[in-house]
């Protein structure tokens, strides 16, 4: 009898060895099972560390109508669109000129560039791998470029049609403002085997007249030829077009600013007017038509915490938006623009400093901005919290709900602009080169 109990004993913990065995199996199974299942995509909100992420950051293709990159060469601190000569069909040509900030200073240059066979964005297919697809020949963009050669670094360029002729300004690090006919750069792009030559080529006109360098400048848009510069000793002169194909620039400046002029932006629709933000922290309302001692008409106030970066005067409605230093994004009313009145927007989205930003050239409530956390942001001030979608996508409560799209993949962005003929493209400059591209969000 006690053999036989040891043996049954001896079964009972063999036959509980088996269950375990058993629901050990059932369990590798069913976790063998979930690793089958695909992964289920989640967005990435910047901010968000890698490492909490489950697998590789992807480019969201189903976000994007366009996306191309391209490389210039060196980097480029700005850029302007040549709006008048593009092709409004797929596959898109777009064109545009900027300056350079290469690491030797007499290899700077002005370049004026096309893309050209910008097809929509392909996605990979279910059933393809995506190092297995390959852009037929027929569709691959094309990148040609020609240049001025510059002296110095360009800190920002702007271009206008001024009648017949293609010109652009553009302010160089060696402290001086130039003004450059662009009809024989455009041409030499048609020129097969001049792509990427630089010419010599001596400015209109250049004014040495500032006290050092600058990154101010804009062509007024509502008076052909009219002209604003700003340093970063304060000052703006403003450069009023002659019958003799040059400039009379005012030999006293727009001073009333106590710090570095950073942007300037002429009004839309006042011939007259001109805004600029600074280093002391201001935005300022110009009307030239008063001496330049009597001409700031408007002064708003700690309008940021730190230096006001960048402005932009919306075409359809009295709203100013601003970048600073703090990272911050604000929109302004200029009907309640005096001392120290409050944004009616305020948008607190960026990690690092501001360096540009602008409005949708067709819906007023549209406008774009980007930083040095590597983001361009576009915003719509008409939307309004959905409760919906924030239920689907906890991440997305921390967002503000005028926040459409967030664009990625560029190192330091410094400049970004709407194309005004094609519908919702936009352009960008980095230390990553050039983007092009049109979301679904606008």
């Amino acid at each position: 009898m006690e053999i036989g109990d040891e043996e049954k004993e001896n079964q009972e913990e063999v036959d509980s060895d088996l269950e375990e065995d058993d629901d050990e199996e059932e369990e590798e199974e069913d976790g063998d099972s979930s690793d089958d299942e695909p992964a289920q995509e989640k967005t990435f909100i910047p901010g968000t560390k890698t490492e909490d992420c489950d697998g590789e950051l992807e480019v969201d293709e189903n976000a994007y109508i366009l996306y191309h990159q391209a490389s210039l060469g060196p980097p480029c601190l700005s850029f302007d669109i040549i709006h008048e000569t593009c092709k409004f069909d797929f596959p898109l040509s777009v064109m545009g000129v900027a300056g350079t900030q290469a690491s030797k200073v007499t290899a700077n240059s002005i370049i004026v560039f096309r893309m050209s066979n910008l097809h929509s964005v392909r996605p990979v297919q279910e059933d393809e791998d995506e190092d297995d697809v390959d852009d037929p020949e027929d569709e691959k963009p094309v990148l040609k470029m020609s240049g001025l050669k510059h002296p110095g670094t360009v800190n920002r360029v702007k271009y206008a049609m001024i009648g017949p002729t293609p010109v652009v300004a553009a302010w160089s690090e060696a402290g001086s403002v130039g003004v450059w006919n662009l009809s024989s750069v455009l041409a030499r792009l048609d020129i097969p085997g001049n792509d990427g030559s630089r010419q010599e080529s001596s400015p209109l006109q250049t004014f040495t007249g500032h006290s050092g360098e600058g990154y101010a400048l804009d062509w007024s848009q509502s008076d052909t030829g009219l002209l604003a510069s700003g340093d970063c000793n304060k000052n703006i002169h403003v450069w009023r077009p002659g019958d003799n194909g040059q400039w009379a620039v005012s030999e006293r400046p727009y001073s009333s600013h106590t710090g570095s002029v950073e942007d300037i932006k002429w009004s839309p629709n006042e011939k007259t007017v001109m805004a600029s933000c600074s280093c002391d922290k201001t935005i300022k309302i110009w009307d030239i038509r008063a001496e330049p001692s009597k001409a700031c008409m408007l002064t708003q106030g700690a309008a940021h915490s730190s230096d006001v970066n960048v402005i932009d005067w919306n075409r359809n409605e009295p709203f100013i938006v601003s970048g600073g230093d703090d990272g911050v994004v604000k929109v302004w009313d200029l009907r309640q623009f005096s001392g120290l009145s409050e944004p009616v927007a305020t948008f607190h989205h960026h990690t690092g400093p501001v360096t540009s930003v602008e409005w949708h050239p067709e819906d007023s409530s549209v406008f774009a901005s980007s930083g040095e956390d590597h983001q361009i942001a576009q915003w719509d001030l008409a939307l309004e919290r959905d409760a919906e979608t924030e239920a689907d996508d906890p991440a997305m409560k921390d967002l503000p709900p005028q926040l459409l799209f967030i664009h990625q993949g560029l190192k330091d962005v410094k400049e970004i602009h709407w194309h005004r003929k094609v519908s919702g493209l936009m352009m960008a400059t980095s230390h990553t080169g050039l983007d092009v591209f049109r979301t679904i969000s606008v």
